[in-house]
């Protein structure tokens, strides 16, 4: 059974001699657990690897612009070179590849099926995790760069955990 707690206000009309009384009711709750409790339903598989394709995403394409900011990085890409690499069109393609195959990931694992969608994450994940490692290859800034192959890695292997422990049913 609910009970209810009634409030009261007084309210002027025309008349400011003559109150009269508005009631709102609403549910009466003596236990204080049910108030702090939340709700806490199980994140679907799909949602979490799409989530942590976006979190990598993001981490991604920071390190990347962010790198912008270390001393004589813009002098080497007016130069024409970025890293030990000649900035050619072919050097743009793959670059745009290595982003935007993680960034068409967030897509897929919400939309495909459950068999496909596990077996490319793994796949897409495991071979991610020497590409991220590679940013921190030949660099002076060791904490940033690996800071950042850390963090990814780290997303990488969560992709890795959902994608490989995916609930099965029975059949």
């Amino acid at each position: 059974m609910v009970q209810y707690e009634a409030h009261t206000w007084r309210t002027m009309r025309s008349n400011p001699g003559t109150p009269t009384l508005n009631t709102m009711e609403r549910p009466l709750s003596t236990d204080t657990k049910s108030t702090t409790a939340l709700h806490d339903p199980p994140v679907p598989v799909r949602a979490k690897l799409a989530a942590a394709w976006t979190s990598f995403m993001f981490f991604y394409i920071y390190v990347d612009y962010l790198h912008l900011y270390k001393p004589g990085t813009i002098d080497d890409i007016l130069a024409g070179v970025v890293f030990e690499f000649d900035i050619s069109q072919t050097f743009v393609v793959i670059s745009l590849m290595l982003v935007g195959i993680p960034i068409l990931m967030i897509l897929l694992s919400m939309t495909l099926p459950a068999r496909a969608n596990r077996t490319l994450n793994l796949v897409v994940a495991s071979l991610y995790i020497p590409v991220s490692a590679f940013n921190v290859l030949g660099e002076s800034w060791i904490l940033f760069y690996g800071l950042g192959v850390v963090i990814e890695v780290i997303l990488l292997a969560y992709i890795l955990r959902s994608a490989w422990t995916w609930p099965r049913t029975a059949s």
